[in-house]
């Protein structure tokens, strides 16, 4: 580890950095300021294909090229020049226009139209479509993960799925089930949550100071500003907002982040029953060598990557949570809130990969203990009292739950218990051969099929 990370104030920076390597380019500073480069240029290039503005003729092949190649070839060091020049006008879009105009010099046709650089824009014109972008791709990267973590799932609810095992409920002995429906049950969750999250569009507007394209109908009043707009957006694969103040909205984003909270939540969820399991002992996790539990118990085998991953993803939901509900709001037709807060939404998809990562490696730690699993199964018997008593009901015999009841509350109760009283049980004689036969193992429902995803 190089020395400077022991200096970061976040993790993400710090700690995690090799876990969040993937959305450095596109989340960081650098990320926004080459977003804005983008937009600045292919909005350029955008007016120059509409021929009622001659003001601004059509670029030739090597102009367009020599645009091309300032956004193929951004780099730390253009970055660093904006900022300087940020240093001067203390305005961040300001200083990519006149980084822009710097590179227009060095091509004299296009020196001559450098003024249609940011023409008609407001700086929340430029920002809202590179954090459109932004959050598309850092999306696109985290969805990738999230399908990994959705086909390691399924293949556990597959593999799992003859695993006979108590549930849970309240924390005491239920309806027995199989390990592979409870994966099963979570692959379900998230794929419906995932599906809505890679649906999801985002949306931007390119308007003017206020929405109204007051500057745009002034210098051209016989052209279609609106279309314009849309086509433009197109080009970017967002969708348009048509009715906004300065401020697109932001409603796609705050959409979009919820929905990433209902993901983690499930997640969450998960990584809590799988860190119960390891603790009932259904799970052992395969050791790494050198790795240490405990600084003074050295029998410990914690479940840290389920741990690591249930934090990291609160952390996601608490930065996700807060800048949907903010970015939403505006003073009027502006205010400067939303933007200090969407400089943190890289944070958002940094802790989701962290989480994500952690999750992975836990999965693949994994190894079901078979024999645990069948010896809580085999002490509790108790659990078989619900398949008893619907029999009773099914006869239309009184009070079967109450009988059930009697006998097992808070009793430990055997195997010999039950054969007794389903010997007793004044039921047709197929009936009692059925429940004869079965064990907390077996009593499982449709479990098995269930967890064939």
């Amino acid at each position: 580890m190089k020395s400077e990370k022991l200096l970061s104030i976040s993790p993400l920076d710090g700690r995690y950095h090799k876990s969040v390597e993937n959305l450095r380019a596109i989340t960081s500073e650098f990320g926004l300021i080459k977003y804005r480069v983008i937009v600045e240029i292919k909005w350029f290039i955008h007016l120059s294909k509409n021929k009622k503005i001659k003001e601004l003729p059509e670029l030739t092949i090597k102009e367009k090229t020599y645009l091309t190649d300032l956004i193929d070839n951004f780099n730390l060091s253009d970055a660093k020049r904006i900022k300087l020049i940020e240093s001067k006008t203390n305005h961040d879009v300001k200083a990519v226009e006149y980084f822009l105009k710097e590179k227009f010099k060095k091509f004299k046709n296009l020196e001559k139209h450098s003024e249609f650089i940011h023409f008609a824009c407001t700086s929340e014109d430029i920002n809202n479509l590179s954090y459109g972008l932004m959050i598309k791709d850092a999306s696109e990267i985290t969805q990738a993960s999230i399908q990994r973590i959705e086909k390691k799932i399924q293949s556990l609810a597959k593999k799992y799925s003859k695993f006979s095992m108590l549930s849970r409920t309240h924390g005491q002995n239920a309806s027995p089930t199989t390990m592979g429906k409870e994966f099963a049950n979570f692959y379900h969750r998230l794929n419906k949550v995932s599906k809505e999250i890679k649906h999801h569009k985002m949306t931007g507007k390119i308007n003017g100071a206020v929405g109204n394209y007051n500057a745009h109908h002034i210098a051209y009043p016989n052209l279609n500003w609106e279309k314009i707009a849309i086509d433009f957006i197109k080009t970017l694969k967002l969708d348009f907002t048509s009715h906004t103040t300065q401020v697109e909205p932001k409603d796609s984003i705050a959409l979009l982040l919820g929905d990433y909270v209902k993901l983690n939540n499930v997640l969450i969820d998960l990584s809590r029953d799988i860190w119960g399991y390891i603790s009932l002992g259904y799970f052992k996790q395969k050791l790494k060598d050198g790795e240490v539990g405990s600084s003074t118990m050295p029998h410990k085998v914690n479940p840290i990557d389920f741990e690591n991953a249930e934090g990291n993803l609160g952390m996601a939901n608490a930065n996700l949570t807060h800048i949907s509900n903010t970015v939403t709001i505006s003073r009027w037709q502006r205010d400067l809130t939303d933007s200090t807060i969407m400089r943190n939404v890289g944070t958002c998809f940094g802790y989701m990969n962290i989480a994500l990562n952690s999750l992975e490696k836990g999965f693949n730690k994994l190894e079901i203990n078979k024999a645990k699993l069948q010896e809580d199964l085999d002490e509790s018997w108790e659990v078989l009292t619900e398949a008893i008593q619907t029999i009773i009901r099914k006869n239309n015999i009184p009070d079967g739950y109450e009988l059930m009841k009697d006998l097992s509350r808070g009793k430990n109760i055997t195997q010999i218990d039950l054969v007794e009283f389903i010997n007793n049980m004044n039921v047709p004689s197929e009936e009692k051969e059925r429940l004869l036969k079965l064990t907390p193992a077996s009593y499982i429902g449709y479990a098995s099929d269930l967890s064939k995803t």
